[in-house]
């Protein structure tokens, strides 16, 4: 099971949901922090083990929060 991948289908296919109102929070080396930000929005494909965006593929394992609305949904143990 792949808890980031069912949330993030979740998110992009129930109707109750915007996919632009989702921030994702991941590790980005060389970013500041070595942190980076995207909105939903920017998210092409959700797929097995990675998400593909407008510009890059982010690996699930680098993604340790998700937003909805500014509510935290999901948070990996030992990250903001």
């Amino acid at each position: 099971m792949n808890k980031i991948r069912d949330i993030l289908n979740e998110l992009k296919w129930q109707k109750r949901y915007d996919l632009s109102k989702v921030n994702l929070w991941y590790i980005h080396r060389g970013a500041p922090n070595d942190i980076k930000i995207i909105s939903g929005e920017n998210i092409v494909s959700i797929e097995k083990t990675f998400l593909e965006t407008v510009d890059s593929m982010i690996p699930h394992h680098r993604i340790f929060k998700i937003t909805y609305e500014d509510e935290t949904i999901f948070k990996r143990r030992g990250y903001q």
